[in-house]
């Protein structure tokens, strides 16, 4: 008999719901000419399970600073959100080409059940946001020894 891995339909539709907004993200973020502009934006994201200790989740945001991102965890949500901003130094007109995206964000994703919601850490280093979402201790598989009667 074969094993069969279960698939987790939510997080099917959780990609689903991620490829729709990127695709409204691109048909409507456009000023004239179809270069982009400060319209709003969704800062990819890569999410893994480390193991059986943590879930980490990846944002990138580049050219940004730590106050500029807000991180929060509620009633089983982590919500990232932030504004990345054009640089002060350079007038509108001197612009040739404006193609990196500009404005608010905002991701929410559902928690597991399994995440510690007040343990969780984040780190901001060289343009990736790292946040760590560690595992209940009760959450984490755990070897049972057996005793074998003699």
């Amino acid at each position: 008999m074969a094993i069969v891995r279960w698939r987790d339909p939510f997080r099917e539709f959780a990609q689903l719901q991620d490829r729709i907004h990127r695709v409204f993200s691109d048909a409507y973020g456009r000023g004239e000419e179809g270069l982009m502009t400060s319209g709003a934006w969704v800062p990819p994201v890569d999410i893994y399970q480390n193991g059986d200790r943590e879930v980490v989740l990846k944002a990138e945001l580049p050219d940004m600073t730590r106050e500029d991102i807000d991180i929060t965890v509620d009633n089983g949500t982590l919500t990232i959100k932030g504004e990345k901003r054009l640089a002060n130094e350079v007038k509108d007109e001197q612009y040739h080409r404006i193609e990196r995206r500009y404005g608010v964000f905002s991701r929410s994703f559902t928690l597991p059940q399994t995440v510690d919601p007040a343990k969780v850490a984040a780190d901001y280093r060289n343009g990736v946001l790292t946040v760590r979402l560690p595992l209940r201790e009760d959450a984490r598989p755990r070897q049972i020894k057996v005793d074998v009667a003699a």
